[in-house]
């Protein structure tokens, strides 16, 4: 793979087919907790959080881009970065309250949260680039 793949210029991917892979990340981990015996709450709790990230994203996706719209962009962008602290604080003291549910809700997070990356990195690079 060439470097100048990174430099080419693409339009940015839409959301739903991404938020709809990590969900369904998190919809069929709920029969193998089940099956497994393991914690519910953790799965609950990677589902709430889920859930309360991806809408977090839809009211920043909703904020105008661009250089006219710089307030905009920056907040946006201060948004997505604090987006893992929303999700991380509640993770850690619940793991601290309770390591089992914690563990289970942080991996089935986190495995949601890489389908969702790992899907909108294929959509980028599967479009055309821009002239």
């Amino acid at each position: 793979m060439s470097a100048r793949v990174f430099e080419t210029p693409r339009p940015v991917p839409g959301r739903l087919v991404p938020a709809l892979a990590g969900s369904a990340v998190v919809a069929l981990a709920l029969p193998v907790f089940v099956a497994a015996g393991w914690p519910l709450r953790g799965w609950l709790l990677a589902a709430t959080l889920w859930i309360a990230g991806e809408l977090f994203a839809l009211l920043l996706a909703r904020l105008p881009l661009g250089t006219g719209n710089l307030a905009a962009a920056g907040m946006r962008g201060i948004g997505t970065s604090s987006r893992a602290l929303l999700i991380g604080i509640p993770l850690v003291a619940v793991t601290v309250a309770d390591e089992a549910v914690g563990l289970a809700a942080a991996i089935v997070y986190a495995l949601a949260f890489s389908i969702e990356l790992a899907v909108s990195l294929v959509e980028y690079f599967g479009q055309e680039a821009r002239a």
